[in-house]
């Protein structure tokens, strides 16, 4: 146990300059959260769930963690498998110290620091004594889901919905009077209509069909049925679309081109890979017009290669920790995805993401093609993501962005995560934006012009996504 000294998560963690610290502590601390993209379940915080133990709420879902506890060859049993959650509680304890490194070793200990106050260094020693104390902490009245996103200063959260969700948790949550003021919004992500050479597709399509109450027989319907529902998802508060795909699908087709594919798909013929990409290429275009349409901003998650231990897929299915970079070519087809939209100023607000960062100034260089007069920073280079989303791909992104674009403009940090402790990735990206900003301050390469990049630094925080997404 720590006793003297000054404990691993202080207040100035990350914080290496004087300009830094005054940046963070005066100008990025408080600032409220606009989550504008995550994986927390809506129905979760329609019911206020609450924990029974911090394995609950710490371990399940969390593939980063089970990544790096498989690195260490412990037995699935303590990972996802039936051992208790006290067991895969010690365990993940007895993985921490051989996390240095890794962002897990900062984000478990700013985790426990914030919503438990443990001060403490988790590992084998400390694990009892950390299970007991943060057991006794979620019995209190602020450990629900409400309660820990009241704390963490959230203003907005964006789920990530299926076309098909009914939204009822969203519905539930508007019509609500009471203490809990976060706003929870929908994300439309029909990343399963796309996945026209799937065993499942007709399945899907079938729902969907349901969904929107509409009869699915042709191509046709098939873009009725996604209009349908995105109005209906509007209607929720959805101002947001989200893809992840490994590259964008992109060529030049015709919907008669699409209509044939979709019939091969419905009367279960093979499919060629060019047949898909056109199929593919036709739907995003429908769907990138259609948020144009809407006014929402379109999230595009390039670049991860998913699934790829068949054996361990087929054991415990997709998000479970067997995906990785991928590197698909993208310069061409983002920016001829983009081009086609802008050729009848039909692009929606764009935020686009890569999971590899050889693909970073592709990116940050493509979106300064197809920026608007009387829109600022309307084509966004998306924040360190997946892999990225730790300190050295976090400043990446940032001086990248800075190289080619403007950081000014940058709409910020999102969480990306199934946990609800998550909060502080929010803390851990400004304590970074203010260190990088701040070295250049100290170093005369910006002026010490607080007033200024006080401001900058608040917007990048918060007040950017908050004028990007008009929200209402």
């Amino acid at each position: 146990m720590i006793t003297t000294g000054k404990a691993f998560i202080h207040d100035d963690f990350l914080l290496t300059n004087e300009p830094a610290k005054r940046l963070y502590h005066e100008y990025a601390k408080d600032q409220p959260i606009l989550d504008y993209h995550c994986h927390v379940s809506p129905h979760e915080i329609a019911g206020d769930r609450r924990y029974n133990n911090i394995a609950e709420v710490w371990l399940h879902g969390d593939h980063y963690k089970w990544r790096g506890m498989r690195a260490l060859g412990i037995d699935e049993s303590y990972i996802t498998g039936e051992k208790s959650d006290k067991d895969k509680f010690l365990k993940w304890a007895s993985a921490v110290p051989h996390t240095i490194g890794n962002p897990l070793y900062h984000w478990t200990h700013l985790e426990l620091k914030r919503y438990f106050g443990v001060d403490e260094l988790l590992n084998e020693q400390s694990a009892e004594r950390i299970w007991t104390q943060a057991n006794e902490r979620l019995q209190d009245a602020d450990m629900s889901t409400r309660g820990i996103i009241n704390q963490s200063n959230v203003n907005v959260i964006c789920t990530t919905d299926d076309p098909i969700d009914s939204l009822e948790s969203h519905k539930k949550l508007a019509a609500e009077n009471g203490d809990f003021k976060t706003n929870v919004y929908p994300a439309f992500r029909p990343d399963k209509v796309l996945a026209v050479k799937t065993d499942t597709f007709i399945g899907y399509v079938e729902k969907l069909a349901a969904a929107s109450d509409l009869d699915i027989r042709t191509y046709s319907d098939l873009l009725k049925a996604l209009e349908k529902r995105a109005d209906v998802f509007h209607e929720a508060g959805c101002r947001l679309s989200d893809h992840g795909i490994e590259t964008i699908p992109f060529k030049e087709v015709t919907q008669a081109e699409a209509e044939a594919v979709f019939e091969k798909a419905l009367n279960g013929s093979s499919i060629t890979p060019e047949e898909e990409l056109s199929y593919q290429a036709y739907t995003m275009q429908f769907l990138g017009r259609l948020y144009h349409k809407l006014d929402w901003t379109m999230q595009l998650h390039l670049g991860a290669a998913r699934n790829n231990n068949t054996r361990m897929f087929n054991q415990l299915g997709a998000d479970t920790g067997f995906d990785s970079m991928g590197d698909a070519p993208m310069a061409q087809s983002l920016n001829g995805f983009l081009n086609e939209l802008e050729r009848t100023d039909e692009l929606p607000k764009s935020i686009i993401y890569t999971v590899n960062p050889i693909y970073n100034e592709v990116i940050a260089s493509a979106i300064g093609n197809f920026q608007s007069s009387g829109a600022r920073g309307k084509i966004q280079f998306g924040s360190g993501w997946w892999f990225n989303d730790q300190k050295d791909g976090m400043i990446k992104q940032l001086k990248d962005l800075s190289n080619i674009g403007l950081l000014s403009t940058f709409v910020g940090m999102l969480t990306d995560s199934r946990s609800f402790l998550s909060y502080t990735r929010h803390e851990y990206f400004r304590r970074v934006l203010c260190d990088l900003v701040g070295s250049w301050i100290a170093a005369g390469e910006a002026p010490d012009d607080y007033e200024w990049i006080g401001a900058m630094i608040e917007n990048i925080c918060y007040n950017n996504a908050e004028r990007y997404f008009e929200f209402a």
